[in-house]
């Protein structure tokens, strides 16, 4: 699978850019804050529907726009295939799939699978939870697609069963008796039933990526060090990695939340279930958060992408991969290490400011970009 073109019209610091790719390397050069990154990150955005950098889509658009347009040809081996994205900050986005009006964005998730590797990556490692999550969510949607609707329903049941929470402890309603919602039993079931889906869903990819990670992490550090996973869920003891039993999973939540139950109406939030629940990452059988150095923590960030780009090509093609302005973060032997394992990929976009960061093996492709403007070096 590969980009053949990638349009842009009011996108970030783009006016208007029109690209023609082709399978191998394309790297994109320049000083930095010319718009490297915004090429690679409308590329992604084609793939996701959403942004490496933040959290919604209002920064996307260009200053005075009113919305920005993605378009992405892409070539695989079933289809050639036309994505055009309209992005309306405030207001929903629409999609066409070869010039098809799509009722879902989401429906043409899929169409594009790119895994993309950037300095924020180390987060994932070093940061919240939620990181880590998002990682997990990010994956099992380009894996499997209709994850996409799972994730956004249980996001809409937590949604409607805090409110009820927080309204009950606006109302000072007790755990004990009758002073629990009556509603909040029905809300109740419909987090458990979203919920056990989506952590089933969790657990099977974590399983499927755990031996690829050691892997990856043992070709990136050049060394014997040992990296890995496991899942836990909120209130859980350590090291007690659920099974992906569907009924399994449904009894255990159901018992969490009755054990916090008077905590939950006490406070208004939501206490347990998959966006509680953490990715465990760890080096030389230590928690990588706390313990892993500044390399380790690198070394790592990048195995969960080259891990993620293993999985995503066990499906028969190669996922777009995408290096934001990685290389100047490491060390030579890393630049290597990283070249040789990526330069195999049917598509690879690279963005650097010092063009001698890129190592020689990804000679290809090179495009100089500068004040809003490509052009082919």
């Amino acid at each position: 699978m590969h980009l053949t073109r990638l349009a842009l019209t009011d996108f970030r610091s783009y006016a208007a850019a029109d690209l023609e790719l082709a399978p191998g390397v394309s790297t994109f050069t320049g000083a930095n804050g010319q718009g490297k990154t915004n090429l690679v990150e409308a590329a992604a955005y084609v793939a996701t529907f959403g942004s490496h950098r933040v959290a919604t889509d209002a920064p996307l658009i260009r200053h005075g726009a009113e919305r920005a347009i993605v378009r992405a040809a892409v070539a695989s081996a079933a289809r050639a295939s036309l994505v055009e994205i309209e992005i309306n900050p405030g207001r929903a986005n629409r999609v066409r799939l070869n010039r098809v009006p799509l009722p879902r964005p989401r429906e043409a998730l899929g169409t594009l699978r790119c895994v993309l590797f950037a300095p924020e990556d180390v987060a994932v490692v070093k940061g919240d939870p939620d990181q880590r999550r998002r990682y997990l969510d990010d994956l099992l949607v380009a894996t499997r697609p209709r994850f996409a609707g799972v994730r956004a329903d249980y996001e809409r049941v937590l949604r409607q069963r805090t409110a009820l929470l927080k309204s009950a402890k606006s109302a000072r309603f007790t755990a004990a008796g009758d002073g629990a919602p009556a509603a909040l039993e029905v809300w109740d079931e419909h987090l458990v039933a979203k919920g056990t889906e989506l952590t089933a869903g969790r657990l099977e990819l974590t399983a499927a990526l755990r031996p690829l990670l050691a892997k990856a992490y043992a070709s990136v550090s050049g060394g014997d060090l040992s990296a890995g996973m496991s899942y836990r869920q909120a209130g859980a003891r350590e090291n007690d990695e659920p099974p992906a039993d569907r009924a399994a999973l449904a009894e255990r939540l159901r018992q969490s939340m009755a054990r916090v139950r008077r905590a939950e109406l006490e406070r208004g939030v939501c206490l347990v279930g998959p966006h509680r629940d953490e990715l465990e990452l760890r080096v030389r059988e230590l928690p990588a958060r706390g313990y892993a150095s500044h390399g380790e923590s690198w070394s790592l960030a990048l195995a969960l992408r080259l891990a993620a780009c293993d999985l995503l090509r066990s499906g028969g093609e190669d996922p777009v991969l995408i290096l934001d302005d990685v290389f100047a973060e490491l060390d030579a032997g890393r630049r290597e290490a990283l070249a040789a394992l990526v330069s195999g990929a049917e598509q690879v976009l690279v963005t650097a400011a010092v063009p001698d960061d890129v190592p020689a093996r990804l000679a290809g492709q090179r495009f100089e970009v500068s004040g809003g403007g490509v052009w082919r070096a």
